[in-house]
């Protein structure tokens, strides 16, 4: 059953960049036409083509943002706490044009996309931090699909997999954050197209076994991945 937001969840809705800057009042606003809902794992929260009735805000858990033609599906991102999906069909009264479905038990609060639009009209400030967000998610699909284009299948998990290392704990041992199919899927390739990627790593010092990755000098593969911000950096 879906529950009002509590003041916890109010406050780290507050500190997105989204939320950060607007008025008191039109926060408040927001707020008291929100809910917040909790979804088991495989649960699918939205689908392409539908119209955008919610912004979604993700509170715990994971979700995966999906889109299929005929009988293909694919990967398209994984969105984890705090941040919101999918912006630009919520301001635009538009239908989504990816799907998306837990991969954990999650908690999602739930933004009526009416009333987001009618704040983005009055709060400027809200309105420049929407503006800041679409931009940023422009610049993550061209991002990403430079490096669908422009690497080999090979090139692209080796990058992946030094991402990974750079925000891990232990950049020498640690786990994939997602299963191997779905990975594939992100980075355009088949499962199979992704073992023997897994296996030609080897002779760059990454051991893979199950979802552990190994990886005792990155210098091998470095030299192979080539990373640079104009397509591996996520923050700019």
């Amino acid at each position: 059953m879906p529950l009002r937001t509590s003041q916890n969840e109010s406050s780290e809705l507050r500190k997105l960049d989204l939320f950060s800057d607007m008025e008191d009042a039109h926060f408040e606003t927001l707020m008291r036409g929100a809910y917040v809902q909790n979804f088991p794992p495989a649960i699918e929260l939205i689908s392409e083509g539908e119209p955008s009735d919610f912004l979604h805000v993700v509170i715990e858990g994971s979700v995966e943002l999906f889109a299929g033609w005929s009988t293909r599906e694919t990967t398209m991102a994984t969105v984890r706490p705090v941040s919101t999906f999918i912006l630009a069909a919520t301001i635009k009264d538009a239908p989504y044009l990816m799907s998306a479905r837990t991969l954990e038990k999650s908690r999602i609060v739930l933004l009526p996309s009416s009333d987001v639009r009618a704040v983005f009209d009055q709060d400027q400030e809200f309105a420049r931090a929407v503006v800041t967000e679409l931009a940023q998610c422009y610049r993550h699909v061209v991002k990403h699909s430079k490096n669908l284009k422009l690497r080999t299948s090979l090139e692209r998990l080796a990058n992946y997999l030094i991402r990974c290392a750079e925000t891990s704990k232990d950049p020498t041992l640690f786990d994939l954050p997602i299963e191997k199919r779905r990975l594939a899927s992100f980075l355009g390739m088949t499962p199979e197209n992704l073992s023997r990627a897994i296996k030609a790593l080897k002779e760059y010092g990454v051991v893979i076994n199950g979802q552990s990755v190994g990886i005792a000098d990155d210098t091998d593969l470095r030299r192979l991945a080539k990373p640079t911000p104009l397509i591996d950096d996520p923050s700019h």
